[in-house]
């Protein structure tokens, strides 16, 4: 043993991360019987930047789990990986090294990027770009590893893996040929949301509703020989895209007109006036256009009704140049102002036109409405026709979403109100995933098309590749029969130009991490995993489109149990958000309080609670790191206990049979997932152990009543402070591990869970503690009063005349300098100086 002049907790991080990950620490044992076997499914932070305090705090509480579980005897198989494809990496890329992505550009292979990224971007090939994407991510995935070694994250760094990795892409492509071929993927050209900035699809998991100006105009709509319709629109500038109008078919107003048509203001298109549900009596003037398209509810019109498609848009979010079918001769002319204009242009130009031409009946009225974004985007989003990928989810098949409701009521629920979450989501569902993205740092959608003798691919007869060949790229690599020569030859192939959503490969973080398709052995012993930690915010995206290729791929959930974690909240109670720039980076309060302080804020939150950001908090944290270093090294200091010693002073068995519960509080907190009830009652009882116990056995563990005596108090001591440690260990792994070190062979993390079996042959009257307490907490508030030291003698203790009191009066005396005690019947402790 080998004890240090003064502990300190600085350095601790470095010291043991790099100990552990030597000594292999964390290393999951693939020998373990599945029944032993603790698998969790991490979530891969998405690589892009750096990780915020609200990463720490959520990582941090499933790392508390993992110590525990693995304390507790079990394999705990404990990955991490990275999100490293998709959207955020490109638009790092894009900021970082002032480029884009042109794909018609061939690749330069001694392209280097700017040393100063000017205004401009600087187009350059998709090969390229994302040549560049991976040089980032490599760089970002350094500094991350970086910080979750300094949190103290017990992973097993042999399990990284990226969702943009060889074995990634292998499983994702598997997984949709799969789907592909139970025809639960499919393709269709269909009404997309669409992005305009980044020129891409968006699923409905992805949207966000934002307050936003607006207006309504009132139109003048023509029916031949009757006065006009009043139409109230916020999109006066989609008239040249309108098909119908619409209202609701009890409303008495328009059922007369149910069948007939009217002309367009304007572009003098006819359009019919039908009758449909979901059109509101009590909203504008109770009629509404349907445009192609305007919102969301125009496209189920457009589908329900059969209504014909006017597109005017692009995918630029500027309008078409030509102009759409159905408009008058004058229409047509009038459109020509709108050609290439953006939709603000369009709308204004649109509004003067209606004003000119008298059909605009007032002036707009204002109004703040909501309006869909891309969750990462900056402007609204449109609805164009474009050909995109599909999978089957539930929102167009009843039978398939009642079956993930109920893989939803077989999933346990940490805490258990979140599972309302799951199911308002499935409810929800207004239609299929949508999965394709046109963007460029993706998994590919493994799929190539013939070409005809024209040069036009044949949709409808997709290649796909074995198997056993992937990962492949459709865009450099042949599909089978096929030379490279072929490519974009008629009667030669095509490669699909689309990746996967980022979703569609985070889906299967738990095939990935398993090993799926390239380790069935281990696959078998992990699968389906025990845990899955997340935020409450991506139940709708990233849990449920787990449990739904776990479902239709395996027939199984996923994993049992999901944890989910609350938000970090700023001083303002709003959520961190790195777009909201109101983010704290977690570097400087690791090093500056430590980071046993900063997980101990964090493990002591509420499960599935928002919680607020406390650096006061973490100071609490320090001071308690700080105590265990002191306390263990007072402890160790004492000396050995004799060979033959045993507990035999009653209050020291007091303390020991006070200790069971906690045990068992802390076990069955951990159980439910709950580290913050766990360390409430390890904490609780070790500042009773340090402020009371250790004071008041003090004297007699010098020595100074006989080495009986003193080996009762120095083995009770140790053995307390044995299972205080291992309570503490799984939120503070650095100062436990350092003051273990002290004085226990091997690593604390894998010495076994404390049970009550620790403390058997020591029973004792857990109501001696309490009085002792109790007695040297008077004699010190007495002292406090009179401001007068703690060692001054005190001439007069009044005691309790119980049985309880005469066990423990030798140290009471000693903790409290007593010089000499009167009893009385009242159950209080007096100190009179």
């Amino acid at each position: 043993m080998s004890l240090p002049d003064k502990p300190t907790i600085d350095g601790l991080p470095d010291k043991w991360a790099r100990r552990w990950e030597d000594q292999r620490v964390y290393r999951f044992d693939r020998d373990a019987p599945r029944e032993r076997v603790f698998a969790i499914d991490t979530p891969p932070p998405t690589a892009s930047g750096e990780l915020h305090v609200g990463h720490v705090f959520s990582y941090t509480q499933t790392d508390v789990i993992a110590r525990f579980q693995r304390m507790r005897g079990r394999a705990v198989f404990y990955p991490m990986g990275w999100d490293d494809n998709g959207l955020p990496t490109e638009r790092r890329v894009q900021q970082f090294y002032g480029v884009r992505c042109d794909p018609s550009l061939p690749y330069d292979p001694r392209f280097t990027p700017p040393e100063k990224p000017g205004k401009a971007q600087l187009p350059i090939s998709r090969r390229n770009f994302i040549e560049l994407c991976e040089r980032l991510t490599a760089r970002d995935e350094e500094a991350f590893e970086q910080v979750w070694r300094l949190v103290g994250l017990s992973v097993d760094w042999s399990l990284l893996y990226t969702t943009i990795g060889t074995r990634a892409r292998a499983v994702s492509q598997r997984a949709f040929l799969r789907a592909l071929a139970r025809g639960e993927a499919y393709p269709a050209q269909a009404p997309t949301l669409w992005d305009t900035t980044f020129r891409t699809a968006v699923a409905q998991a992805e949207l966000e509703d934002r307050d936003r100006p607006g207006a309504y105009h009132r139109l003048a709509f023509h029916p031949d020989g009757t006065a006009p319709i009043i139409v109230a629109t916020t999109r006066p500038e989609l008239l040249p895209a309108c098909v119908a109008l619409v209202a609701h078919p009890d409303d008495e107003r328009y059922r007369p007109l149910f069948g007939s048509t009217v002309r367009t203001p304007l572009f003098g298109t006819r359009v019919p006036v039908l009758p449909h549900r979901l059109a509101d009596p009590a909203k504008g003037t109770g009629i509404a256009m349907v445009c192609t398209f305007g919102d969301t509810t125009d496209v189920i019109w457009w589908r329900e009704l059969d209504l014909p498609t006017r597109p005017v848009l692009g995918f630029d979010g500027r309008f078409l140049p030509d102009a759409p079918d159905g408009l008058s001769e004058a229409g047509r002319e009038l459109y020509g102002q709108l050609a290439g204009a953006t939709v603000q242009t369009g709308r204004e130009r649109v509004t003067a036109l209606l004003r000119e031409h008298g059909d605009l009946l007032g002036e707009p009225e204002p109004i703040t409405h909501p309006v869909k974004f891309y969750e990462r985007g900056d402007k609204p989003l449109e609805i164009v026709s474009t050909r995109q990928w599909y999978i089957r989810n539930g929102g167009r098949d009843a039978a398939l979403r009642e079956r993930l409701l109920e893989r939803g009521r077989e999933l346990a629920w940490q805490p258990p109100h979140m599972r309302t979450r799951y199911e308002h989501w499935v409810h929800g569902l207004a239609g299929d995933w949508l999965i394709s993205r046109q963007r460029f740092f993706g998994v590919p959608i493994p799929v190539w098309y013939p070409l005809d003798a024209d040069g036009q691919p044949l949709h409808d007869r997709p290649i796909t590749p074995a198997e056993d060949t992937l990962p492949i790229d459709p865009s450099s690599d042949a599909p089978p029969g096929y030379t490279e020569e072929q490519r974009g030859r008629p009667g030669g192939f095509t490669a699909d130009p689309d990746v996967m959503d980022t979703w569609a490969t985070s889906s299967l973080t738990p095939q990935i991490a398993g090993g799926w398709g390239s380790d069935d052995a281990l696959f078998a012993k992990v699968f389906p995993m025990d845990l899955r930690p997340q935020s409450h915010e991506i139940i709708r995206t990233w849990l449920f489109a787990t449990v739904l290729r776990a479902h239709t791929e395996h027939g199984t959930l996923p994993w049992r149990t999901a944890a989910i974690a609350g938000w970090i909240l700023d001083p303002d109670r709003k959520k961190m958000s790195k777009s909201v720039g109101n983010v704290v980076t977690p570097l400087g309060l690791l090093r500056e309080y430590g980071s046993d302080a900063v997980r101990y804020w964090a493990a002591a939150a509420r499960p599935g609670a928002d919680t607020a950001f406390d650096t006061g908090q973490m100071r609490v944290g320090r001071r308690l790191a700080m105590k265990i270093l002191n306390a263990t090294r007072f402890v160790l200091g004492l000396g050995e206990p004799g060979p033959a010693a045993t507990v035999t002073e009653p209050l020291d068995r007091a303390l020991l049979t006070a200790l069971r519960p906690v045990i068992g509080e802390a076990s069955n907190a951990l159980e439910q997932y709950d580290a913050g009830r766990a360390l409430d009652a390890a904490e609780r009882f070790f500042w009773l152990f340090c402020d009371d116990y250790l004071e008041l056995v003090k004297q007699r563990a010098y020595g100074q009543h006989g080495d009986a005596a003193a080996d009762s108090a120095r083995l009770a001591l140790r053995t307390a402070l044995s299972v205080l440690l291992r309570l503490l260990a799984p939120v503070l792994p650095f100062v436990t591990e350092e003051a273990w070190s002290w004085w226990q062979p091997g690593s604390i993390h894998r010495a076994p869970w404390p049970s009550a079996s620790d403390l058997d042959g020591h029973a004792g009257d857990p109501a001696l503690l309490a009085a002792a307490t109790e007695a040297i907490e008077a004699v010190r508030r007495a002292k406090s009063a009179a401001k007068v030291s703690m060692r001054t003698p005190v001439p007069l203790l009044t005691a309790p005349d119980d049985a309880y009191f005469p066990l423990i009066e030798r140290d009471i005396r000693d903790a409290g300098v007593i010089e000499s005690v009167t009893r009385h019947p009242h159950p209080t402790y007096l100190a009179h100086l």
